[in-house]
């Protein structure tokens, strides 16, 4: 049997400064070999309710894909102990409320070809776009996060996994959104619990094809948001395109009709701070 005790008295801290400077990096990596190599093995079984709530959906996985469902999430969530991913932290609601919602997103990409281009903002633990990654193998995904310590987890929990068509990226969404690597770029940006939709519209447009979408997942407040974001959606040259109801909550898609003007995204933390046409 393990010995907890002297394995947490081992344990590699989680890298930070007083400075709030980026942690160099060689800790980064070896604070999270340590939390992959002491994750569980096996993977967590889905409630039993799960599937059937997938199949509504009109997903059938393909034969292993719930079992690397559940070993992501035992992985984010062994994690969790250790750094701050989700604040889910039992394995039900992690199933309903990352699983479950991450798979809300796949009636939108049904239509998508092979080797179309998916872009996850803000991605946190790897959450919609792990899950997404795995069951759209034919896909290309890019998952970004500003949180050097939660992409090193997420190139981690990737290579555990073997998903192979998938790229992470470190960087703030208003800096990527410039870059030219990034910026009209993808056929579809999705992102959820970002913020208000004038913000995560600023966020994710700029990253889209023109005739691309953004889907943005959202709450019971999405219409009341899409309302405070018709002037934010005028400047950035997209449009509401519709809202699909979900069991996990409501996923607004946005189209882009026309490359984003030059003065988008805003600079570091603008569009948080002051929301795009909301007075």
């Amino acid at each position: 049997m393990r010995n907890r005790s002297s394995a947490t008295s081992a344990h590699v801290p989680a890298p930070e400064t007083a400075s709030g400077d980026a942690p160099p990096e060689r800790d980064i990596a070896a604070f999270i070999a340590e939390v992959i190599a002491e994750a569980p093995a096996e993977p967590l079984e889905p409630p039993p309710d799960f599937l059937a709530a997938a199949a509504e959906l009109g997903i059938a996985f393909e034969p292993g894909e719930v079992e690397k469902l559940g070993r992501f999430l035992a992985l984010l969530l062994h994690a969790n102990t250790r750094m701050n991913l989700t604040a889910i932290k039992d394995a039900p609601s992690a199933w309903q409320r990352h699983i479950l919602d991450a798979l809300t997103l796949m009636a939108p990409l049904a239509e998508l070809p092979e080797g179309a281009t998916v872009i996850d903002i803000g991605t946190g633990g790897g959450v919609p776009g792990i899950p997404l990654a795995i069951v759209r193998p034919d896909l290309r995904f890019t998952l970004l996060d500003a949180t050097a310590k939660k992409t090193a987890f997420v190139r981690a929990a990737m290579d555990v996994l073997g998903v192979e068509h998938a790229t992470v990226v470190t960087a703030r969404a208003e800096a990527a959104g410039r870059d030219p690597n990034h910026r009209d770029t993808y056929d579809v940006a999705i992102a959820r619990a970002v913020g208000p939709m004038a913000t995560i519209a600023e966020l994710a447009t700029p990253f889209v094809k023109p005739g691309g979408v953004a889907l943005l997942i959202k709450g019971e407040r999405a219409a009341d948001e899409l309302a405070d974001a018709k002037a934010a959606l005028h400047l950035l040259l997209s449009a509401h395109a519709g809202t699909l109801d979900t069991p996990t909550g409501k996923i607004v898609i946005l189209e882009k009709m026309r490359p984003t003007p030059k003065a988008y995204p805003r600079g570091n933390g603008e569009p948080k701070r002051k929301p795009l046409g909301v007075s």
